[in-house]
């Protein structure tokens, strides 16, 4: 599989993954997250002082799972990754419109000049596995070059 065919398959499995991060002294934390892709970057708006942007802030190791569900055959994909907190007006102006494929005033009515508290976790992935069928139908895997 190329990075190309893991992008696909991520929007294939749906809008949600969840995301799990590592605290400072090494507590695992998993949330769910809508993300989106822009090129090979995998973004997720974030609250600044969210604790995965605390996390990650420490340690920029991550992981996201698709969901797995009968919708999908049971189909899975789990990218790891290294993740940066990004909350500049530039970055935040340019992530706000196109996109994302929901309305992130929703969230941050301010848009991206006055959401104070707003950010944008991008991950850059190094590696990813699909599973389909919980595995059974076969196993796929990608890792960066």
């Amino acid at each position: 599989m190329d990075l190309q065919e893991i992008i696909d398959e991520s929007k294939l499995l749906g809008e949600w993954a969840h995301i799990a991060t590592v605290s400072p002294s090494g507590i695992p934390y998993v949330t769910p997250v809508h993300p989106c892709w822009e090129g090979q970057t995998l973004w997720s708006m974030v609250g600044t002082d969210s604790v995965k942007a605390k996390n990650i802030g420490s340690s920029p190791l991550v992981s996201c799972h698709w969901q797995v569900s009968p919708e999908t055959n049971f189909d899975s994909l789990i990218i790891w990754g290294r993740a940066a907190l990004h909350a500049d007006i530039e970055t935040k102006q340019r992530l706000w419109e196109g996109v994302f494929d929901y309305d992130l005033n929703e969230f941050a009515p301010g848009g991206p000049t006055e959401s104070v508290g707003t950010g944008f976790m991008a991950i850059i992935p190094t590696k990813a596995l699909v599973l389909r069928a919980f595995g059974m139908g076969g196993r796929f895997e990608w890792k960066a070059t």
